[in-house]
């Protein structure tokens, strides 16, 4: 997958600021997507384009369990959040609705990429590889399991009596 870094070069960014508490009766994904990082970045919605990417620092995704947070930055056009690390519930809700890839990188890929670098994620090597400033960063490959959900398009065509 090859996109921008869109940067929030911070911690602890939570599903509050990801889609707004307000949204979350809205069940049109378009209009939710309209919305995402509303919290923290109002300009977010028109700088976004299919395919990019959020660069982040450590337990993005913490707060309240909110499925509407990987939706909304899905439906924006997020293809992957690489982050520090990320808060279990968020993870999840992402990798199992298949909405986005949740990848988490070390110091060295979050301080040496930076704001509109492209970038190039193969899961398959477990690296990425900034276009831009011809860099190559390891990411933490994921758990088997997590593979195959991922490989089946989320949690609701994986099947495990098929492994």
């Amino acid at each position: 997958m090859k996109g921008n870094i869109i940067k929030y070069a911070q911690d602890n960014i939570d599903t509050d600021v990801i889609i707004p508490g307000q949204y979350l009766k809205v069940h049109d994904y378009a209009e939710l997507a309209t919305h995402a990082m509303e919290g923290l970045d109002p300009d977010f919605h028109s700088k976004v384009k299919e395919g990019d990417f959020i660069l982040s620092g450590k337990n993005f995704g913490c707060g309240s369990s909110r499925e509407h947070a990987p939706i909304a930055l899905s439906h924006s056009g997020v293809k992957a959040v690489l982050a520090l690390s990320f808060a279990r519930i968020f993870y999840r809700n992402a990798v199992d609705g298949a909405f986005l890839l949740p990848i988490e990188i070390d110091e060295d890929a979050y301080n040496g990429i930076s704001e509109g670098d492209e970038v190039d994620i193969d899961i398959s090597t477990n690296q990425i590889t900034n276009i831009t400033k011809n860099q190559t960063y390891k990411m933490k490959p994921f758990s088997e399991i997590i593979g195959k959900i991922i490989a089946a398009g989320g949690l609701f065509n994986y099947k495990p009596d098929q492994d």
